[in-house]
């Protein structure tokens, strides 16, 4: 099959990778229109579970990525001047530079015979006619994908909060919560490491927050100045890193989670954020790139029909993200409401931070929802000691 990916994003490389373990003779392109090594964003996350995956697949690219991720097993919560808390987590997270594990799996995928071409933009379907497959892995702002967003049935829904996506020096040793009041609302941020010498630093508020502290008409410097200030306590002196020269605009978004009807048209198939994104809070966006390559992969190699290949890969795949569709939906809007929780005892209020994902918990007094989850829980020893 030849093959054309269409931006150079870990689900397009991924995939690549997988394509070609399954079978070397794939042609297989991938068009990126940026230069190598450029690229947005910090760090991002992954889990227990996924990593798991990820030696199972293709074990070379695991070991390298897991040769380079800063890992963590617990939560450290700041609540203001009130409490400072370290949660336990089931789960052990790791953190990897973006532009690490970008360089990591294109490299793997060139070893295998795949064609990585940057600064090559791709602007719809016939720039690639001679493809058997063209895969549209170029984000949520997919030219590919809008071309036909009439097709696709595609819908955006923009969250109310804004955020911001800073990096800084200070290195933490656990996945960090600070929530800070200030004279004009609350202010919070989440940080995590992804290196030996830097970590991601996401800040978000309420829109009038935002725009009482300032943040809204602030340039970059003196954005990240107020920041700093804010978030002493947390950064220990460490500045934050923004995206832009001084003087420039900050990069506050409102986050758009985009979801499409279908994720094919003709030899045309939607990958990763250019089908499908989860709100930053969940921490699940690379794993469902990745877990859209795999998919895509075997659906590919189970039916020798393209169009029941597709068919079965977008099935399948929006079957099995919808859990992680629905506990992103729920977490964001538990940050659109923090004032509901935040001035709860601190253990009432991260066990309700913990419980951000569940369907019931907007619907009920915060007190009760907490008080029930206790009782649930001592009901639970008991009858596991019976």
């Amino acid at each position: 099959m030849k093959v054309a990916c269409v931006g150079g994003g870990p689900a397009s490389l991924y995939f690549s990778i997988l394509m070609k373990r399954v079978d070397p003779a794939h042609d297989i392109t991938v068009y990126e229109r940026n230069p190598a090594g450029s690229t947005y964003g910090w760090g991002v996350t992954y889990w227990d579970e996924l990593f798991g995956y990820l030696h199972d697949v293709d074990p070379e690219s695991a070991r390298e990525i897991s040769a380079t991720s800063a890992r963590w097993d617990s939560w450290v919560v700041h609540l203001h001047e009130r409490a400072t808390v370290t949660v336990g987590h089931g789960d052990k997270g790791y953190g990897i530079s973006r532009r690490r594990l970008l360089g990591i799996l294109s490299d793997r995928a060139e070893s295998l015979g795949v064609r990585v071409e940057y600064e090559h933009e791709i602007s719809g379907e016939e720039d690639v006619a001679d493809a058997d497959l063209v895969v549209a892995g170029d984000g949520v702002n997919s030219r590919l994908r809008e071309r036909h967003a009439e097709h696709f049935g595609s819908e955006m829904a923009v969250g109310a909060n804004p955020y911001v996506w800073l990096g800084t020096t200070k290195v933490f040793d656990s996945f960090t919560f600070a929530f800070v009041e200030t004279e004009h609302g609350w202010i919070w941020c989440y940080g995590y490491p992804y290196s030996e010498e830097h970590s991601t630093f996401i800040v978000e508020c309420a829109p009038d927050t935002w725009r009482a502290l300032g943040l809204d008409v602030a340039n970059e410097a003196d954005g990240l100045a107020h920041l700093e200030k804010l978030f002493a306590e947390v950064l220990d002196g460490h500045p934050l890193i923004g995206r832009t020269q001084a003087g420039g605009a900050a990069h506050w978004l409102h986050f758009r989670t985009l979801t499409n009807r279908t994720w094919h048209r003709g030899n045309l198939v939607l990958l990763g954020d250019s089908a499908h994104t989860t709100h930053y809070s969940i921490g699940a966006g690379t794993a469902l790139a990745l877990g859209d390559a795999a998919y895509l992969v075997d659906a590919l190699h189970a039916d020798s029909d393209l169009g029941a290949a597709l068919t079965r890969y977008e099935r399948e795949r929006m079957a099995a993200i919808r859990p992680a569709q629905r506990a992103a939906r729920r977490s964001s809007r538990w940050y659109e409401n923090v004032p509901r929780y935040i001035d709860r005892p601190p253990r009432e209020m991260i066990a309700l931070l913990n419980s951000r994902h569940s369907a019931l918990l907007p619907h009920v007094p915060p007190r009760l929802f907490y008080r029930t989850g206790q009782v649930m829980g001592v009901l639970s020893g008991l009858f596991r000691r019976g």
